[in-house]
């Protein structure tokens, strides 16, 4: 059987705001073992991306500027996923997404006519119901090592999103390589993002704006959680 683990970063909280998708990450899993096949993209949204998004993944807009369009790397992507089931934690969030991109470009097909959709969040709920289920608490639940996921990306949260999966269905005894894999690219966008992110500075009281845009923030990962973070946790 064979699975595709996906999953996106965008610009902001949802396509109905106008936000797009900034970066694909897919890998394979073949009868329940990783393949080491995966696809991975950076997009070019055409627009900004929001501080509360940027402060969740770290891809600035000036990062994205040289990369392609989606309608460039569509054909590649569907060929990639056609006929898989998709497994996505949240699935809401990235397949209403990606259908909006497909929307956009007027692809005649959305994404549930590629593939099945299997969503790893309500698989969670159903197994640990009234428990944390992010996807850092199910590493946590399932001694899954994250710790490369000081931000969020979309090709490492793939990866550990598949061994999550595997360790909620009966577990794997022969993962791919044993570690995760990722291109050295997203090591480094994620090194220098929390150099950029980290701050010495004297605490200070927040003004409006500020105040705004942490809601903001908020708002974004609650939205991409699929979880009420003061509710359920993360």
């Amino acid at each position: 059987m064979r699975q595709i683990v996906l999953d996106t970063e965008t610009t902001g909280i949802g396509p109905e705001l106008g936000h797009r998708i900034i970066e694909i990450g897919c890998v394979e899993l073949l009868d329940r073992k990783l393949t080491g096949n995966h696809f991975h993209r950076y997009l070019n949204p055409q627009r900004e991306v929001e501080e509360g998004a940027f402060r969740v993944h770290g891809i600035s807009t000036e990062f994205l500027q040289d990369k392609p369009l989606f309608q460039d790397i569509v054909s590649e992507f569907i060929q990639f996923i056609e006929g898989s089931e998709l497994i996505i934690h949240n699935a809401p969030f990235d397949v209403g997404f990606l259908n909006a991109e497909l929307f956009q470009i007027k692809w005649p097909k959305s994404i549930e006519d590629h593939c099945r959709i299997l969503d790893t969040l309500v698989l969670a709920r159903e197994k640990h119901p009234g428990q944390r289920n992010s996807l850092d608490a199910l590493c946590k639940r399932y001694e899954i090592d994250n710790s490369n996921r000081q931000l969020h990306g979309a090709l490492l949260d793939a990866e550990i999103l598949a061994w999550v999966y595997l360790a909620m269905t009966g577990g794997q005894a022969s993962l791919f390589d044993g570690d995760l894999h990722l291109k050295e690219e997203t090591k480094t966008k994620s090194s220098i993002s929390r150099e950029l992110l980290s701050s010495h500075s004297p605490v200070q009281l927040a003004t409006p704006e500020e105040i705004i845009k942490h809601n903001e923030f908020i708002e974004f990962i609650i939205k991409k959680s699929g979880i009420n973070h003061w509710d359920n946790g993360v």
